[in-house]
């Protein structure tokens, strides 16, 4: 196979399955990729290159690596990345600089506090021909998957290993635009807790930080008998898993206590 720094990590993976364990010797930071829902999550979105400045490493490192496994690379690595400025450039070549609106959510996260509200808020007030740039400290993947939903275009361009910048442009009118809003709020929610009773997994992710809590929950869930329901306790309604688990095909219900107490009962459909 032959490959350069745009090659996708989840390529690398179905080409040859030992190439999961020979890029987790690249860098500690790469141990994560042995989660499967993470893998399916990020692997597909994320390249060489976006993967080396992640893991502190260079992408001939990649090539080297990976060269025992039949791995051919074009050594492109320069203009490679030269194409990937590039079509950062083409994203927003019509678009002035006072058109694309920052939002650093950084500060947000490091307080524990959830800035999807913030960024919802950002999102309706853009206005046609605008872009909003989000700075963060890791790939947004389930705002990206949600906001494309809503008719959104993103570019992820990451600066450094910490430094992660995603632009995201609407394709669409501001009124064809919908947010998204929980479903399944209370209900049914003590019939089913009788109904689950002593086939329910508890996990609790109110000590973790973002984008932990989702990936916990989406890993027990690939575990979870279809006979059991998955009970959490998190912090806040978690906006991007319920669409997340849409996709997936499961149920949920949700106890909201307080702003900062939740409850919600996951279960296959």
């Amino acid at each position: 196979m032959h490959i350069n720094s745009k090659t996708k990590i989840a390529d690398l993976i179905k080409f040859h399955p030992d190439a999961l364990e020979a890029i987790i010797t690249l860098s500690p930071d790469f141990k994560k990729l042995r989660n499967p829902v993470l893998r399916k999550l990020m692997a597909g979105r994320t390249s060489i290159a976006m993967a080396s400045k992640i893991g502190g490493c260079k992408p001939e490192d990649f090539f080297e690596i990976l060269k025992p496994l039949g791995f051919v690379s074009d050594n492109s690595v320069q203009e490679q990345d030269l194409v990937l400025r590039k079509s950062l450039k083409e994203f927003v070549k019509d678009i002035e600089t006072s058109h694309i609106i920052p939002l650093d959510v950084r500060a947000m996260l490091t307080e524990g506090n959830d800035p999807l509200k913030l960024i919802q808020r950002h999102i309706k007030e853009l206005k046609e021909g605008q872009v909003l740039k989000i700075i963060n400290t890791f790939e947004p993947t389930p705002l990206i998957k949600l906001l494309e939903k809503q008719g959104f275009e993103s570019y992820v361009d990451l600066i450094e290993k910490n430094l992660i910048e995603t632009y995201f442009y609407r394709n669409k009118p501001a009124e064809s635009i919908q947010q998204v809003a929980p479903e399944g709020i209370d209900g049914d929610w003590n019939q089913l807790l009788k109904q689950y009773k002593n086939r329910m997994i508890e996990v609790d992710v109110r000590h973790l930080e973002m984008p932990a809590p989702m990936m916990t929950i989406l890993d027990e869930l690939e575990k979870l008998e279809h006979d059991k329901a998955l009970y959490v306790h998190h912090k806040r309604i978690p906006v991007f898993l319920l669409s997340e688990l849409k996709d997936r095909n499961f149920e949920y219900r949700i106890n909201e206590i307080s702003g900062t107490e939740v409850f919600l009962l996951i279960f296959k459909k």
